[in-house]
């Protein structure tokens, strides 16, 4: 079964899509469109798993304000 994880897209004032994936501390890439930023933020998941294969994934997602 695929791990699904939650994005937080924000646009910045130059017109940059930038992601952060919740729950992966420092897990986040940019790009100029959608369909780059999201195949790049699979592939920063993808790293980010393969770097911390033998740590479990600490924290909980408590909420977005």
């Amino acid at each position: 079964m695929a791990n699904k994880f939650t994005l937080i897209i924000e646009q910045d004032t130059e017109g940059w899509l930038v992601s952060d994936v919740v729950g992966l501390p420092g897990c986040h890439t940019q790009a100029k469109s959608m369909d780059v930023l999201l195949r790049r933020t699979k592939e920063a998941i993808q790293s980010y798993l393969a770097s911390d294969a033998d740590s479990e994934v600490s924290g909980k997602f408590v909420g977005i304000q």
